[in-house]
């Protein structure tokens, strides 16, 4: 039953809502269970009352479990999907039924949350310890999944697995998408170490599904924790996808959602419905991941923020380009493998446009082009403007070419954010 005390704030808006998430933004991460489970039990969610499918893993998390979600829908069940991060809002983040949060009850939520965060954090003994944004955004999906009656809930680690605030329940079914060397100063130095973390949330009992690519100490690791925990492991093959058309395009979206059927083959205990497969191939697209826009040259935007992902977007791209010139738009956050991932657009980009984007933690434009200089670019061009970088590898492309946004997030979302013009007008 819910607290008495928590009631909801009415004259808060969509845009308020927005606001204050990203103010929270600031206070930063802090790793550990205890504030969820504090502020779940405060709005009567301690016992959740849908069962959840958890997608831990460095890569192909957000367009894993949107698959997901997306076959459990067609599988006739209502499901609650939660990633991260967001490209323009934070409603994103949130889905019912393969719909984004609506704005009023977005609002409505996170007013409802904050005011119950308020009484978790004036409970705690150090006043520093705070409810974070990732923590107060989780407790507002399981709301809205509680409140719209779900079936199950798919639901994105934000980092990590082990102390990650979606950790707090616990999940029938468990997706490893892959691991790779990525928040070391958070999760450890080595495949191993991260691995560890992320497999911890496999409980008793449960099936853990690995990605067909898996890491072999990753893989290991996962084997080691299934038969402590007498968990059920399958490896997933491509094999589930053989025929299917995927609206998703990249080689790498074909092993998503390759993970993504034998996670609801687990969940539900029995085959898969062939046409609910492949109209969930059909239908189920991705945002900003190998996300083509229309137009001459045509634009290719996709998320690739780790040298994971760019080497999942470079292995797709020879394919799709066709012999067309590649020009790309670059912009890398400091706490990357820049030089690797830069060296791997290299081998196809016959320029390179460093660029920034909006995050804080973004490295200078000047910096890229001279990490790309003594990596051997031959031509490289630097504009801190998204926008105007953009608009520079456009006239360099021409035509007939591609023009390659990536490296951050965040870059794609500062194009797709253009208050001027479309995207795709803009070409």
């Amino acid at each position: 039953m819910t607290d008495s005390r928590i009631q909801p704030t009415a004259d808060w808006s969509s845009d308020d809502a927005e606001r204050f998430l990203l103010a929270r933004e600031r206070f930063g991460m802090h790793f550990g269970l205890d504030r969820i489970r504090r502020l779940l039990n405060v709005l009567g969610l301690g016992t959740i009352p849908f069962p959840t499918i958890h997608i831990v893993g460095t890569n192909g998390k957000s367009s894993t479990t949107r698959m997901t979600a997306a076959l459990l829908e067609r599988h006739g069940l209502r499901s609650g999907c939660f990633t991260s991060p967001h490209l323009l809002s934070y409603r994103e983040r949130i889905r019912v039924g393969e719909r984004d949060i609506a704005p009023d009850r977005f609002a409505a939520q996170i007013a409802r949350i904050v005011h119950a965060a308020e009484l978790v954090d004036r409970s705690q003994a150090d006043a520093s310890d705070r409810v974070t944004q990732f923590e107060l955004l989780t407790a507002a999906a399981l709301a809205e999944f509680a409140g719209e009656r779900v079936d199950v809930a798919v639901l994105e680690a934000g980092l990590g697995g082990r102390y990650d605030a979606t950790n707090a329940l616990g999940s029938p079914v468990v997706v490893l998408t892959n691991v790779g060397l990525e928040h070391t100063r958070y999760l450890g130095p080595t495949v191993f170490h991260i691995a560890r973390e992320k497999l911890a949330v496999v409980r008793p009992g449960a099936t853990l599904i690995v990605g067909p690519d898996i890491d072999p100490v990753a893989l290991d690791l996962a084997e080691q924790t299934a038969a402590e925990q007498g968990a059920r492991l399958i490896i997933a093959g491509e094999e589930a996808t053989a025929g299917a058309h995927l609206a998703a395009r990249g080689a790498y979206q074909r092993r998503n959602f390759a993970v993504a059927c034998e996670a609801v083959r687990a969940f539900l205990g029995h085959d898969l419905d062939p046409a609910a497969v492949s109209d969930a191939a059909e239908h189920v697209s991705i945002p900003g991941r190998f996300d083509v826009r229309g137009g001459k040259p045509v634009l290719l935007l996709d998320g690739a923020h780790n040298v994971g992902g760019i080497e999942a977007l470079c292995q797709s791209l020879p394919e799709f380009l066709g012999g067309r010139r590649l020009v790309t738009v670059v912009s890398i956050l400091d706490d990357k493998d820049a030089a690797s991932m830069l060296a791997r657009l290299l081998e196809q980009s016959s320029t390179l446009v460093c660029s920034a984007c909006s995050s804080p933690r973004v490295l200078p434009a000047a910096t890229l082009a001279s990490l790309a200089a003594q990596l051997g670019a031959q031509t490289s061009v630097v504009e801190a403007d998204p926008r105007a970088a953009l608009a520079s590898a456009v006239e360099i492309a021409g035509s007939e070419g591609v023009v390659l946004a990536t490296g951050s997030i965040y870059l794609i979302a500062d194009l797709l954010r253009d208050p001027r013009s479309t995207i795709v007008s803009a070409i």
